[in-house]
């Protein structure tokens, strides 16, 4: 095995052992191996997806005031075919949208949104 040092906010420490607990792991490494291999199969859909592509997104987002999501969603207008916005606790959002386009235009819209790092959720839920 290769040794990695990272470092952590306190938050993102105590989730790493928050995780470890739920799921009676030996150790923090262990965590983050199953955290890298559930990102490395979602990475996999996401690059796998062809055709024209149906589904739901579901993304929490960290800042109600921040435009991040908004902009996201005028570029991508074509795909999103029904939204749904709600307020959260903690100044935070829940967005749902039906999507359905090219797997180019949907793979593009899904690495936007990760890769911005604005969200505390996401997940895509393929038809």
């Amino acid at each position: 095995m290769v040794i990695v040092s990272i470092s952590l906010s306190k938050e993102s420490a105590e989730a790493l052992e928050d995780i470890q607990r739920r799921f009676g792991l030996k150790g923090r490494s262990e965590a983050v191996r199953r955290a890298i291999n559930a990102a490395k199969t979602e990475a996999q859909i996401i690059e796998g997806l062809e055709g024209i592509v149906e589904g739901v997104l579901i993304i929490v987002k960290k800042d109600h005031s921040d435009p991040w999501m908004n902009l996201i969603q005028a570029k991508h207008e074509n795909e999103i075919k029904t939204q749904l916005h709600s307020h959260l606790k903690d100044h935070k959002c829940l967005e749902v949208m039906v999507v359905s386009g090219e797997a180019g235009r949907i793979s593009s819209m899904l690495k936007e949104i990760h890769s911005i790092g604005k969200a505390d959720y996401v997940t895509f839920v393929k038809s």
